[in-house]
This record gives C-alpha cells, sequence and structure tokens, in this order.
C-alpha cells in the first residue's frame, strides 16, 4: 500500500463505495430515514399503536435513532411502519421486479407488505430480500417489520451483544432494523447471486452464477472482466442450467514482477472491474456491475502463505461499535477505519464477533487489510443454538465469498457455546463438523477451529495470552520450542490449548489475542487486561508488546499475531485509538512496532531502551 493511496480524499465514485451490494451492482435506492416505530408485544400489525418515529438504520438502543430517550434495554418486540411510494421508473413492468432488501434486523422479522404477511427471516446480522412488486403496481403500500429480539436466550448467535448490563468485554444489544433498508427493480429473470473464486495454478477466475428462474431456452451469460481500460477476459456463454460455473482464463504474463501485478495483497490491493450481461435473443434483461481479485491463501510449512508468500499477519481486533450509533457504520466511518488500520501499520484486522456490513469489507479489498470472519457466538449448547449458528454461518459464508480480503474463517472463539468440550464428545463433534462444513464450502481460505484454545481441529494452531510484561511474551512464544513447552506448562485463561492430540504439528502459530492494555485516566473507570494511567507509558507498554510480537515472527515462534484492540468500545478501554477513532499513543511509534522497523535482531531488549533517551543497540 503506498501512501498515496491512504491519503486519497475520494478513492472510488461514490455509487460504487456506498452500493449495499458491492459485488452485483445496480440501480438501487435508500429507504433509510424516519419510520413509523412502536415497542408493542402486538402479533399483527393491525393491533399496534404506533407512539413515535426512529432514524432507521439506527438501533433504539443508540443515540443515533432519534429516539426521545434511548431504549435500554428495548423490549423484546418492536414494530416499523413506512410507506413507500415507488418513483416511476420503479414501478415494475410485467416482466419486473420490485426487491426490498434488508441489511440486517436483530433477531428475526416478520414483514408484512399493506397488512398482508410478505417474509420471515431469522438471523440477527445477514441480510434477506422480500418481493414486493405486487404491491408497488398499484403504487403507494406500507411496509410493518415486526422485529423480535430476546437478549435472554443464550442460544441465538449474538456476540459481543450482553445479556444484562454491559460488563466486561460485552457490550450494550441491538435491536431491530440496524442496517440499510432498500429498494432495487430487476427483471423477472436476473442474476440472483454470483460468486468469483480464484485459482492461481491455473490464472484464472471462476464465476458461479445462480439466476432467479430457470433459463428461457437462447439465454446467454457474457462476462467481462477488466483492468482499468485493459480487457483482461470475455466469456460469451449459452446459458444451460439455473445455476452456471464460468471459469475466465487470464492472460499469464509470466514473469514474475508482470504476474504479481495483477495479484491481490494487502500492500497491493489489485482489483478488477466486472460485468455479467444476461440476455435473451439479443435483448439485455439483467447487467450487474462489480468486482473481483486474485489471490491465494493457504498454510504450508509453518507458515500463512497469500499468493504462495510468506505473509506474517499483522492484525488488530475490530469490534465495530461506534459511540452514538452502536453497531451501524456508513462508509465515511468504514474507510475511516480501515484507514486508522493502515495508519497504525498493521496488514490485517480481526472482525471480532460482528458480521460486519459488505460495504467495511469492500473497503478492506479497496485499501488492502487480510481479514479474519468471527461467527457471532451463542452462549448455550443445544441442538436449537446449533441449527442457528450453522445457518447463520452458511449465509455468511456466501455474503463474503467473493471478497478478497477475507482470508480466515472463525467459526468459534475460544469455545464459547460449547462450554463442556474438553468433557462432552458432542461438543467436540460440533466444532469438528462446523470446520468441515466451513472447508467443504470454502476450500479457498483456512479456518481456525476454535480460535484461541480448545481446539480439536483447525488449520492454523491459534493462542491467547494477555500477559502484560514482553519479555515473559517473547518467552513463551519467542521460538517454537518454547511455544511446544508451554502447550503442556501453561493454559492462559485456565484453558488447555489442544484437544484430542491437537498440536501445532506443521501449522501456523497465530498470537490471535494479545496486547489488551488499557489508558485509563487518574480519576476514571475503564475495562483492560492491564491499566496504565498516563499516555507515556501506554506507549511504551504497548510498544513493547508489538516489539516482542514481531520478534517472536523474527525467530520463527509464531507466523503472525492480533492486538487487541484497534479502538476502545464502551467500557473495554484496550484500544490504540479511542472510541472517538482518535489515537492514544504516538502513531509513528506504535506503527514502526508494529511494522518491525529499526529492530536489532541480537537484542531482545531493544524495545525497552529505545525510547528512554539512549541510542539505538
Amino acid at each position: 500500500m503506498t501512501r498515496a493511496v491512504l491519503t486519497l480524499d475520494k478513492a472510488v465514485d461514490d455509487a460504487v463505495a456506498t452500493h449495499p451490494r458491492p459485488h452485483l451492482r445496480r440501480a438501487w435506492r435508500s429507504l433509510d430515514g424516519w419510520w413509523d416505530f412502536a415497542p408493542d408485544p402486538a402479533e399483527d400489525p393491525e393491533d399496534v399503536t404506533f407512539t413515535g418515529q426512529i432514524q432507521v438504520p439506527y438501533a433504539p438502543q443508540t443515540r443515533a435513532s432519534g429516539l426521545p430517550q434511548v431504549v435500554d434495554p428495548a423490549p423484546t418486540t418492536l414494530w416499523y411502519r413506512t410507506r413507500v411510494d415507488p418513483t416511476p421508473d420503479e414501478v415494475p413492468a410485467r416482466h419486473e421486479r420490485l426487491l426490498l432488501h434488508f441489511g440486517a434486523v436483530d433477531w428475526s422479522a416478520e414483514v408484512y407488505v399493506n397488512g398482508a404477511f410478505a417474509s420471515r427471516h431469522e438471523g440477527g446480522y445477514t441480510p434477506f430480500t422480500v418481493d414486493v412488486t405486487r404491491a408497488a403496481r398499484d403504487g403507494s403500500f406500507e411496509v410493518c417489520v415486526r422485529a423480535v429480539d430476546d437478549h435472554s436466550d443464550m442460544a441465538m448467535p449474538r456476540g459481543k451483544q450482553d445479556w444484562r448490563e454491559p460488563h466486561a468485554i460485552w457490550y450494550p444489544p441491538t435491536s431491530g432494523i440496524w442496517r440499510t433498508v432498500w429498494l432495487e427493480k430487476v427483471h423477472r429473470q436476473h442474476v440472483a447471486a454470483l460468486r468469483w473464486t480464484p485459482d492461481l495454478t491455473r490464472f484464472e477466475l471462476t464465476a458461479l452464477v445462480s439466476l432467479a428462474h430457470a433459463p428461457l431456452p437462447g439465454t446467454r451469460v457474457r462476462i467481462e472482466l477488466w483492468d482499468g481500460e485493459q480487457v483482461l477476459a470475455d466469456s460469451d456463454t449459452l446459458v444451460i442450467g439455473q445455476h452456471m460455473t464460468v471459469p475466465l482464463r487470464l492472460p499469464d504474463p509470466g514473469v514474475d514482477d508482470a504476474r504479481n501485478q495483477l495479484l491481490w495483497m494487502p500492500d497491493h490491493p489489485k482489483l478488477l472491474d466486472t460485468r455479467v450481461t444476461l440476455s435473451v435473443g439479443g435483448e439485455v434483461l439483467d447487467q450487474p456491475e462489480g468486482y473481483a481479485a486474485l489471490r491465494s491463501v493457504e498454510a504450508r510449512g509453518r507458515r500463512f502463505l497469500l499468493n504462495s508468500i510468506p505473509h506474517p499477519l499483522r492484525m488488530a481486533m475490530h469490534q465495530g461499535y461506534w459511540e452514538d450509533t452502536g453497531m451501524t457504520g456508513d462508509d465515511r466511518r468504514y474507510r475511516e477505519d480501515v484507514l486508522l488500520a493502515r495508519r497504525l501499520g498493521f496488514n490485517g484486522l480481526r472482525l471480532h464477533q460482528k458480521i460486519e456490513d459488505p460495504r467495511f469489507v469492500y473497503w478492506c479489498d479497496r485499501l488492502g487489510l487480510a481479514l479474519w470472519v468471527d461467527l457471532p457466538s451463542a452462549y448455550a449448547f443445544t441442538p436449537t443454538s446449533i441449527e442457528r449458528l450453522t445457518q447463520t454461518w452458511m449465509e455468511v459464508l456466501r455474503l463474503y465469498a467473493s471478497h478478497p480480503s477475507v482470508v480466515v474463517w472463525v467459526p468459534f472463539n475460544e469455545s464459547w457455546g460449547l462450554p463442556d468440550i474438553p468433557r462432552e464428545a458432542a461438543q467436540q463433534q460440533a466444532q469438528r463438523a462446523l470446520y468441515a462444513l466451513t472447508r467443504t464450502l470454502d476450500s479457498t481460505r483456512l479456518v481456525s477451529g476454535s480460535d484461541g484454545w480448545e481446539q480439536v481441529v483447525s488449520d492454523v494452531y491459534t493462542l491467547h495470552d494477555y500477559v502484560q510484561d514482553s519479555e515473559t511474551l517473547l518467552f513463551r512464544y519467542g521460538n517454537r520450542q518454547a511455544i511446544e513447552e508451554n502447550i503442556w506448562r501453561l493454559w492462559p485463561g485456565g484453558r488447555e490449548q489442544g484437544l484430542a492430540g491437537f498440536t501445532p504439528g506443521d501449522r501456523p502459530v497465530i498470537l490471535s489475542e494479545f496486547g489488551g492494555t488499557s489508558w485509563v485516566p487518574v480519576g476514571e473507570d475503564g475495562w483492560g487486561y492491564g491499566v496504565v494511567r498516563d499516555t507515556m507509558t501506554f506507549t511504551e507498554r504497548v510498544e513493547s508488546l508489538l516489539a516482542a510480537a514481531d520478534r517472536a515472527i523474527l525467530d520463527k515462534g509464531i507466523h503472525g499475531y492480533c492486538y487487541t484492540q484497534l479502538t476502545d468500545t464502551y467500557q473495554e478501554m484496550n484500544g490504540l485509538a479511542g472510541m472517538d477513532r482518535i489515537p492514544k499513543g504516538d502513531v509513528d511509534r506504535l506503527s514502526s512496532a508494529v511494522r518491525g522497523e529499526r529492530h536489532d535482531p541480537s537484542n531482545p531488549l531493544w524495545y525497552s531502551k529505545r525510547w528512554r533517551g539512549q541510542r539505538d543497540p
């Protein structure tokens, strides 16, 4: 990533940056704004008394919702209502459809159109779509949404949303509509889904195209791929079935330098423009645009590889909360967080216990950050929790499938939701099952089976350790022998790292949570794994921990880390920046420590002397 890219005021056209579905872009219109609102236990829209208004897409627990008083905790059942007036261009003709998209509604949503039940969706983090064609043909129509969110339900994939008062590492819950609601008109026969899969061995991109309906005779799909103004591939195919796979072989320049110019990496986030044209008898029915990227992810010889090149991961944890809007961001905030991570020297983020808006992931694709993606955890082990987790996870795998920045999937974190996994075979099988499901549905990325500890199966061996002394951190993880000795000698968090004989073997070892130092000014309260009271001590502590992790990478103990965390989140004040995104310490020093600059491998104590007025060793 060059400095010029990081300081751009306008990286891409607004229509691309703000589109809720960046890989399949068509004309669209946001329905965000003031909706009628009522906390009401009613089960039918005609029985609801709407008492006020709320600003969609902000949850009632946030100030941005516009409610006279923040609703916290929110009642279990919330009702929303709005009237939609289609523009002349949006009124669907005979062979057209008008689709109503919801970015996310927490936890379950029932949608009513003109008082009649239209659709139901479960899952607080994933999008869904409702066909409102029939109502739209008559002009103005009413949409009501009944959102049900029982915060006491521990079998619900909730992530960091607290089930009581926010405490320690758990945050205020999010209820109801909390992502963009939008309209899109399409032809009855349109591209319903598109997935891009790269293959560097063949130097090609494969498009998996799914149509909304079985094709008519003579249906064709043309797929074009560009690098700027240069056409890299152009395929025109007769459609046989509703789902088709189209491989696009790219011209392979052969020479590594030229070849690498077409590959996506965090420091070279190359995106290729795409267009899919669906036609019958020469008539164009659909023509969505988007982007794709070439890159590979693998683990080999204890190293994490991108494009077959060792790529040590220097990540920060991203919780994705804002003080006034909760879990809801916007394009400006997403881009600022990505730039903040880059400014601090990181080449990746771990999206922790939250499924981020695809627009956030777009900015990681565009500006260059490698992502680990967590499945938000449930906290009970029941048939219901496993069913919900599996359903949500399958939707997430589809949602992020074409994003090159996503490199590792994390179906479980620290055995959350598997409380008795050391003793219960069924819980061990649940970890194996979600690992196997993930690898089955996506063989192009790695999977961390249970991140941090109690791992039964995984492509990487992960460790969580919040020790605040850098020398101790280096002693534990500075080389492979130290790690293997500590596996049985030390259980950070009181948990065993591997179960059922699972060991690092030839897998990359990633210190996927460490740090957690909080700067809490004197007289204020705040939570962290280690608390300091002034900015100088904060910078020195964080700098020394980062330097120890970097030394462990150089000495081949680990092949990456994830620092906790990028920003403060409510009472958890261990961010490198506050919740307002203002860095706490010296950015240049922290960035240098992340990048491992001016590092002297011969002196393990360089980080403890460097900033005390002494000359570099």
